[in-house]
């Protein structure tokens, strides 16, 4: 099919690009049209084992883990440079298979990575401590003990990414192994593989040694195949807590270590003295952003009794003036859900929350007009309880509910009644009472009032509980890509 953007639709292994050795190919499909838009070769077992051997190679015997900092870093000032001048491809291809509307695709999916890319190389990795000395210390009869401290690559290592933000999530995995000196195998999700693809290509513009970084395509058998493979050091995946538990499991049989950022189910609380336009604001992207299909969107809206009714008509009102369609369509602000798989899952949920006694007042169904695509309409809930199914499990979809409280106590209680902890947002006039009830939600990471702009690199991002192991972004990020050793001798 003609397009108008250009991408890499083979795998890359060993700094070569390959169809692999597999006749079977992955059908790649406009979400909002259900076009297609390409195929691209299945990866075999053999090429997931060759792309994992490779990668090992360039570990033990390459020269990047062994490159200094500085020197790493300007391989990958190299890709940022590189990926800012094919940012038009990014976007076009981001907004065609994920379905983003197209200031997303300018900002979070693309213009974000790259950026937390340059942070990566010219503020974290010239100030990280790569070696420090340790303290002297005298032993009686001994001597004088004294060494330094090294931080050193991990190793190989897999990174598994997810569909809903195809290249912000995969660059995330990408941008802290490589910094680190460690050597991958990127795997991107079956529905979404082509950004990833692309960054093979910016990988060679800027010179990064064969096997460093390999880019495979699969589902299952792939991703068991890196988590259970011997010459495979660590595991960084993102996806749903149920997929996350059987990584974990996998790769547990060798002792890999494993990064996780799962789902969630984040609550923001909206006290009396808010600011309701800036909370209905949050709460509306909670639900809308991407069609809901976000690990760490605000989809419980906890807010105070007396100003249930008030908030609830104006989320309303918002609601109702999102427009559903085409992502393509500059007048399009929500676009579709991944898969008429996951419209399907979306679909029963709403009904299990019906049928648990909680009230749709806006959305509910399959916008009309809208025959191909897999569109929803954004839907809010009220009259819910905090046990039911809706208020506890994950929709990625853009579904919402709204829970009443009476005290800050209450509301505390409820936001950390979830098996969830990745995100949450307090709004109140009262900064310091917000501060307050922050620090007692269990979650990675707390907003208060809409918290900074943007999605800042020097930010830890990663969950509590069941959403997740370890942390991304900057310094917090490299460290889960490094090992600590300790090298020491006797002064006598």
């Amino acid at each position: 099919m003609t397009t108008a953007y250009s991408f890499s639709s083979q795998l890359y292994i060993d700094g070569h690009r390959t169809d692999g050795d597999s006749e079977a190919s992955l059908v790649v499909r406009n979400p909002a049209t259900e076009e297609l838009i390409a195929e691209v070769p299945q990866s075999s077992l053999t090429d997931v084992r060759r792309a994992v051997e490779a990668a090992r190679r360039a570990f033990d015997e390459g020269p990047w883990p062994r490159l200094k900092p500085a020197e790493r870093a300007a391989v990958l000032l190299r890709m940022a440079e590189e990926m800012e001048r094919r940012l038009p491809d990014l976007v076009a291809v981001n907004i065609a298979e994920a379905g983003s509307v197209r200031p997303l695709a300018e900002s979070l999916q693309t213009r974000v990575p790259v950026a937390h890319l340059r942070d990566m190389a010219e503020r974290v990795m010239p100030a990280f401590a790569w070696e420090r000395p340790m303290q002297p210390t005298v032993a009686p009869g001994i001597g004088i003990s004294q060494g330094v401290l090294r931080r050193e690559a991990f190793g190989v290592c897999a990174l598994i990414s997810a569909y809903n933000f195809p290249f912000f999530l995969s660059m995330m995995k990408v941008i802290p192994a490589l910094a680190a000196g460690c050597t991958a195998v990127l795997k991107p999700a079956p529905a979404t593989p082509l950004e990833s693809l692309l960054i093979g290509d910016f990988a060679d513009a800027a010179g990064l040694p064969p096997g460093v970084l390999n880019i495979v395509t699969g589902d299952i058998e792939a991703g068991r195949e890196l988590t259970t493979h011997p010459m495979v050091d660590l595991v960084s995946f993102t996806g749903s807590d149920t997929v996350g538990r059987t990584v974990y499991a996998q790769a547990a049989a060798s002792l890999k270590k494993v990064v996780l950022e799962l789902g969630g189910k984040s609550a923001s609380i909206v006290r009396a003295d808010a600011d309701l336009d800036g909370a209905v604001r949050s709460a509306l992207a909670g639900i809308t952003t991407h069609a809901g299909q976000g690990c760490s969107l605000l989809t419980r809206t906890l807010v105070h009794e007396s100003v249930h009714d008030e908030l609830v008509a104006r989320l309303s009102k918002g609601l109702a003036a999102v427009r559903v369609g085409d992502p393509a369509d500059p007048a399009t602000t929500m676009g579709p859900l991944i898969s008429e798989a996951q419209r399907d899952k979306v679909e029963k949920l709403i009904r299990v929350g019906e049928e648990e006694g909680a009230r749709i007042v806006h959305g509910g169904k399959r916008p009309p007009g809208l025959d191909r695509g897999h569109f929803m309409e954004p839907t809010l809930f009220t009259g819910v309880d905090n046990g039911m199914t809706i208020a506890r499990t994950e929709f990625f979809g853009p579904v919402g509910v709204v829970i009443p409280f009476a005290t800050d106590e209450e509301a505390v209680l409820i936001a950390n009644d979830s098996p969830y902890g990745l995100a949450g947002a307090v709004w109140s006039a009262d900064t310091v009472a917000a501060h307050q009830i922050a620090s007692r939600i269990r979650a990675g990471g707390v907003t208060i009032n809409g918290g900074s702009a943007g999605v800042n690199p020097r930010a830890a991002f990663g969950g509590y509980k069941q959403s997740g192991l370890g942390r991304e972004w900057g310094e917090f990020g490299l460290d889960e890509y490094l090992q600590t050793k300790t090298v020491s001798w006797a002064a006598r």
